[in-house]
């Protein structure tokens, strides 16, 4: 799998910085979360409209957002449909479709599939009108009609769907069917998921990018945070009772970011904890020659068990960001 999933949390962190102090933190609705299938492995969203105050949002959004949802852009603006004016909110999901079993037993994806659905303002009807002139192809699921980024057969395609003038799907079309299925009662959304949902709960609404993860996307973070943790027995079975890892930020002259890795006791958030300062000074001396931004940032990282949970925070300036982005530290690909 060719995601970076530490690139990919510290651009999270770097989406946040970009709102002045006086915005207000992203929150997203139930009634949008709530459309998303049941079994998802992660689960972020970002404040588009709040982050293109800022002149350098386009060049982190290159590196930030999935490649897939940059697709969906291209053909709303084919059919007269301004992403960048248009496009308010994202949300999305990842859900494995391969995985692979690391030395401690945990489950870690090799593969993956991606659902999202964008916030805005749509005229649904003029691009269908445009799309069906293009003879693209669809597929019609109860009353939507899909489009399709490609052939519309080949098991990679993306569809996309409006929900109705303020709201558009996409997606791989196995999980766009599901989130139909959901929107009529006929399958299980994200809300009945006792274990992620009262993360994402927790999480809404405490930063313009906030991320929450389950097991198995949470190890192949803790793999970025510590490199070679499989060659350390006790580090990677903690690593693997790690329960889920949540992320959300605060901006205003300075940036704090925070992880929350939910562990299985307050013993292995006091263990862990040692680990991963261990990992991080690890990681700083590896990026120190090659990347000194990212190695500050790092260096800057201040790791706290509280209880069964376990703090990470990063603090440093919007210059220090506006660096590392520049040296597209961010770049990640799915």
């Amino acid at each position: 799998m060719n995601i970076k999933k530490f690139s990919r949390i510290l651009a999270l962190v770097v989406a946040a910085s970009l709102l002045p102090a006086v915005a207000h933190a992203g929150t997203l609705g139930t009634d949008i979360i709530g459309l998303f299938p049941k079994d998802v492995g992660e689960f972020a969203y970002a404040d588009l409209k709040k982050a293109r105050q800022f002149p350098w949002f386009a060049q982190l959004k290159e590196q930030m957002l999935p490649s897939r949802f940059r697709q969906f852009e291209q053909f709303l603006a084919a059919a007269g449909i301004n992403p960048d004016s248009q496009v308010d909110e994202l949300a999305w999901a990842l859900v494995p479709v391969s995985v692979s079993q690391t030395a401690g037993g945990v489950a870690v994806p090799t593969g993956d599939q991606i659902v999202g659905v964008a916030l805005g303002q749509f005229s649904p009807a003029s691009a269908e009108a445009y799309f069906q002139k293009q003879k693209l192809p669809t597929s019609k699921v109860r009353n939507y009609t899909l489009f399709a980024f490609g052939s519309g057969a080949g098991p990679n395609d993306l569809f996309f769907f409006f929900i109705d003038s303020n709201t558009a799907a996409f997606g791989h079309r196995a999980l766009l069917e599901k989130l139909i299925d959901v929107r009529f009662g006929v399958e299980d959304g994200l809300l009945r998921n006792d274990k992620l949902f009262p993360l994402i709960n927790e999480t809404n609404g405490t930063g313009t990018v906030w991320a929450v993860l389950n097991p198995s996307y949470t190890r192949l973070a803790m793999q970025q945070l510590m490199p070679g943790i499989d060659q350390f027995t006790q580090a990677a079975q903690l690593a693997g009772k790690i329960h889920s890892l949540t992320i959300s930020v605060e901006a205003a002259s300075s940036i704090d970011a925070r992880f929350q890795a939910v562990c299985s006791s307050p013993d292995d958030a006091n263990t862990f904890a040692a680990l991963l300062q261990a990992g991080l000074l690890y990681r700083r001396y590896q990026e120190t020659q090659v990347n000194p931004d990212l190695a500050q940032l790092l260096d800057s990282a201040r790791v706290t068990p509280r209880g069964d949970r376990l703090d990470i925070r990063f603090a440093l300036t919007n210059e220090q960001m506006a660096d590392l982005i520049r040296r597209n530290t961010f770049t990640f690909r799915m």
